[in-house]
């Protein structure tokens, strides 16, 4: 993606299910759980740049031994600044303690993170400041060990407001209107009022509060806790958490938006966001790996068992889309060939527009993501030229020479690497038209390969905002002197706010709405901005479930392809001498390549909660009123 877009975060939950002294005497070292954790997080760092987390949980301590350890960063590189601490201070232990080196239970004992569970988290924030205390995980403290939580996610809530009034009224003080604090306590409020119905039964029956600490644990119904506590709850999530007694569980949303995956054998429960981190740290084959169903948790008991619950009754998978085409790491099996079967899918627009000569068409990529599609695209793009020499040799078999074979045979497709990132390069100028020419830069390119009688054909994964095209990809190949350039993108046209974790809250951000609303003002139809602002408006006190989207009508006049062709008018400098053309996916094609994942709210305005439609009717009221705010 050319555009600088953030995303949701990503989790990794490790449950050891064996002794320490198991996985030292088996791999060698009691810090086995340390080092996966950091395997885990580093594999998934695709999805963090801005902060990571770790906490741990040490079963069956000694009352005043400490049990919980955290540590997070908000660093330059967040991962390894908390694993080089918590490196160093292990090392610093068995320095100072010779005794501990190979005394498994010392080391238990004394050594913070040598313990059973394990929870991380990689940070891209979305929403709230770079702070140390937006980095999850989050603690909830408590004297007694079973009311401890720790939580960690990859969400975004679009009725934060709405979590927050319901705290209030269960007579809670929340610190801030954020829904991670809102979740969190609302877990933790649930998790209170079990905790002491069990302890009050334990009480009628004789027990003291020493002997009623483990029936607690035994007991604790952790699915109908999460029941209660996301009853509410509007969103993306795959929501993980520890309780200080050793269970842990990962929820899902009830329309899969965020994903979560998990594996289990005898020795380890894994949960990560992405299956081919599984894959890689722990060298399991793809279908042993299984997804968290939509509207389940997953959870794992003190004494290692593991359960799948129902808490929310699944509404219409809804898989983001966008995790295939984009954020998820293409080593992913599936992922993989869906990403390949987004450039097959495009090449019949690409041919319609440089009109079927490949003989004298340049086929590229551009940012190194756009990889994979690009792999797609060539073959379906050989395959044309294959079919071609079928039919010429076919129409020549009569008098077909040597020569004449192999002049049609040595025709080839022509793929070059034009556009190379320069990663060394910052702007640093914050005045505009200097600052515009330093980010025209970004990229170079390579000369030579393309001729003025050429079409340069460049691939990128999705355009959102369309400011790095214009600014600088669009320019740059234009100094090749190519006939045409056509930028493609194997997404469809984003037009709709997301909501549920992707940095992309704003209408007026999109080029896609800004080029409907320049198409508005052609034809004298600009009216239809006041309409839609005075529908979203009379919808505002409505409860979400009766909500409707009506910012779909800005774009009702339109065909994709006049949108398209204004796009390409918009971002296309008066400098720029080549013909600039711009393609999109289609969403049928979108879903045929992604069959499973089939979240498509900011390609259509599909919204698969309730809350989406608020959200993007807010955008819109706040576009047209000039607020420089969130929707959510």
């Amino acid at each position: 993606m050319s555009d600088a877009l953030k995303h949701e975060c990503g989790i990794a939950l490790l449950r050891l299910k064996k002794p320490l002294e198991f996985y030292k005497e088996k791999y060698g070292t009691a810090f086995y759980g340390v080092e996966k954790m950091y395997l885990l997080l580093e594999k998934q760092h695709n999805r963090g740049q801005d902060g990571a987390g770790l906490a741990s949980i040490k079963l069956d301590v000694e009352a005043g031994q400490r049990y919980i350890s955290r540590i997070r960063s908000n660093q330059a590189q967040p991962i390894q600044d908390i694993f080089g601490q918590i490196n160093q201070r292990i090392a610093d232990e068995l320095e100072a303690h010779e005794e501990y080196r190979n005394n498994v239970a010392l080391q238990k004992a004394n050594i913070p993170y040598v313990g059973e569970l394990f929870l991380g988290h990689v940070r891209y924030g979305t929403f709230g400041k770079n702070s140390i205390e937006n980095v999850h995980p989050f603690l909830r403290q408590n004297n007694w060990m079973h009311r401890n939580l720790i939580v960690a996610g990859n969400f975004n809530m679009t009725n934060v407001k709405e979590l927050f009034e319901d705290l209030v009224r269960l007579g809670q003080h929340p610190k801030q209107m954020a829904d991670t604090v809102t979740v969190m306590e609302k877990i933790g409020h649930f998790l209170d009022d079990e905790v002491t119905d069990l302890y009050q039964e334990c009480k009628n029956e004789g027990l003291s509060k020493r002997e009623a600490s483990p029936v607690i644990a035994e007991k604790l119904d952790v699915a109908r806790i999460l029941k209660r506590a996301s009853k509410n709850w509007d969103g993306g999530y795959a929501m993980a958490g520890l309780l200080g007694h050793g269970d842990a569980f990962v929820t899902r949303d009830p329309a899969g938006i965020r994903p979560a995956y998990y594996y289990e054998d005898d020795e380890i429960v894994v949960v990560a966001s992405e299956r081919p981190v599984i894959q890689t740290v722990f060298n399991v084959p793809f279908e042993k790996i299984q997804e968290i169903t939509p509207g389940h948790a997953l959870i794992i008991k003190k004494d290692g068992r593991v359960l799948d619950e129902k808490i929310r009754e699944a509404l219409p998978l809804k898989a983001c889309s966008f995790e295939r085409i984009y954020f998820s790491r293409g080593s992913d099996a599936e992922i993989y060939q869906e990403r390949k079967d987004l450039g097959k899918l495009i090449l019949p627009a690409i041919l319609e527009t440089i009109n079927d000569d490949t003989d004298n068409t340049v086929f590229s990529y551009i940012p190194n993501t756009a990889e994979t599609s690009f792999y797609g695209m060539v073959e379906a793009a050989q395959d044309f030229l294959n079919q071609r020499k079928i039919a010429d040799i076919l129409a020549n078999k009569e008098a077909l020479s040597t020569e004449k074979l192999q002049e049609i045979l040595s025709v080839k497709l022509r793929t070059e690497k034009v556009a190379i990132k320069d990663v060394k390069l910052r702007t640093f100028i914050t005045e505009d038209s200097s600052r515009d020419d330093l980010v025209a830069h970004v990229y170079d390119v390579t000369y030579g390969v393309i001729q003025p009688t050429d079409n340069l054909v460049i691939i990128d994964d999705s355009i959102v905002r369309g400011t790095t095209l214009k600014k600088s990809i669009i320019k740059m190949m234009d100094r090749l002197h190519p006939k045409k350039i056509v930028i493609v993108s194997s997404a469809p046209q984003i037009r709709y706010p997301d909501c549920y974790g992707i940095d992309m809250a704003k209408l007026e951000g999109l080029v896609a709405f800004r080029a409907a609303l320049a198409l508005l003002k052609e034809r004298n139809l600009y009216h239809i901005v006041d309409e839609v602002y005075v529908k979203c408006k009379a919808q505002e006190n409505l409860s979400d479930s009766e909500v409707v989207n009506y910012v779909n009508e800005i774009y009702a006049p339109f065909t994709d392809q006049e949108v398209s062709d204004k796009i390409a008018e918009m971002l296309t400098s008066s400098s720029v001498k080549a013909e600039v053309k711009i393609i999109f996916q289609t969403v049928e094609n979108l879903h045929k390549a992604c069959p499973k994942n089939l979240g498509d709210w900011y390609f259509t305005g599909d919204y698969p909660t309730d809350g989406g439609n608020r959200v993007v009717n807010r955008a819109f009221m706040n576009f047209y009123e000039g607020k420089d705010a969130r929707a959510y």
